[in-house]
């Protein structure tokens, strides 16, 4: 928690966020037995256009200010990304760095965006623009500008 701590400290990490990043698969970098930065891919559905696709979704990606521009995070990164190509139809990740992620094959989604919850798809306008994703080689023809909708969840839905 220290890691999220340091890379988070104005609006914090919370315990959602914690949840959202547990249970998949996790890379972290160690550095004289301290971690310095951390990915994890978790299992999800997102649908385009109401078509259901087994997602990577990318969560509680950091690296410690101080070891940031060394190449750290891109080295996760790929290993993650590797991970949603061969296991995946679709990666995806909510983000407002897209630059890290454009460099590494992420696009961004132009669609508007949805949660699915027990009433109906319920919009999610404040998402637009900062979903991306990663096109794996089990991903239909998309457009990027369908409807895209997750499932809902506690905390920040995407």
């Amino acid at each position: 928690m220290d890691l999220f701590a340091a890379c988070w400290p104005a609006e914090g990490f919370s315990a959602d966020d914690v949840d959202h990043a547990v249970g998949g698969v996790h890379w972290v970098a160690e550095v004289d037995g301290r971690i310095v930065a951390h990915a994890s891919v978790v299992e999800r559905l997102v649908e385009a256009d109401g078509r259901p696709m087994p997602t990577g979704y990318l969560e509680a990606v950091a690296t410690l200010p101080a070891w940031r521009g060394r190449g750290i995070a891109t080295r996760l990164l790929g290993a993650a990304d590797e991970h949603i190509r061969t296991t995946f139809d679709l990666g995806a990740l909510s983000t407002g760095a897209h630059g890290l992620y454009e460099r590494l094959g992420w696009e961004r989604w132009r669609g508007p965006t949805f949660v699915r919850t027990a009433d109906g798809p319920v919009r999610t306008g404040e998402e637009d623009g900062g979903i991306m994703i990663l096109r794996t080689p089990r991903t239909p023809r998309l457009t990027l500008t369908e409807a895209l909708s997750c499932e809902w969840r506690a905390g920040d839905v995407w």
